[in-house]
């Protein structure tokens, strides 16, 4: 596993092969014993393939083109049309898992200073999760892609979905048709101040 940390790559090319439901169960299962704020474990997984996906997909493609015309996030139009590459590297993706907070609040909404902590901090925790998942898939030579993108069509998968909570983004999951270099890296001393 350690070794995962160094390897591991965000991959966008998949072959057709599918992930057996073994395979997204261990992956899964390193997510659900991630660290967790007060225990709360407030994350919550959406596997979706074949014909599900494709069905979630057609929904989230309908939002980026509405966001097109009539943005609900207007300071982040310039992402849209990563937004649309993300989608059909999405597409060529055997699995789609969502990801949701179940504790969250729609971004639409306004929190409160304590709900905003208390947000911030599951969100932490879904983000530990999911990294032991895409570790886990690494050390099983499963490619996979973290993705945020879906923000652009956030109201329509949340009404697809039909589940409480906050959509945190999904996560592209396959057998690797591709091997990419690690992209840049800052350097240690870059990211690190000590104080003695």
């Amino acid at each position: 596993m350690l070794e995962a940390i160094y390897t591991r790559r965000s991959v966008r090319k998949y072959t057709d092969e599918p992930v057996s439901r073994t395979i997204i169960e261990q992956i899964i299962d390193a997510g659900r014993v991630a660290p967790s704020a007060k225990n709360r474990q407030p994350w919550k997984y959406l596997v979706y393939s074949g014909e599900a996906k494709d069905r979630l997909l057609g929904i989230m493609k309908k939002g980026i083109e509405i966001e097109e015309v009539s943005p609900r996030l207007p300071l982040s139009v310039s992402g849209l049309l990563d937004a649309k590459n993300t989608l059909r590297i999405m597409e060529t993706a055997p699995i789609v898992i969502v990801v949701l907070n179940t504790n969250g609040k729609s971004p639409f909404m306004q929190l409160d200073v304590d709900d905003r902590f208390t947000e911030m901090n599951d969100l932490l925790s879904i983000g530990a999760s999911i990294e032991n998942m895409l570790l886990k898939a690494e050390e099983l030579n499963i490619g996979t892609l973290w993705i945020g993108n879906t923000c652009f069509a956030y109201q329509e998968l949340m009404e697809y979905i039909g589940s409480t909570g906050e959509l945190v983004g999904a996560i592209a999951l396959g057998y690797k048709a591709e091997a990419p270099s690690m992209r840049p890296r800052k350097k240690i001393e870059d990211i690190i101040v000590y104080f003695d």
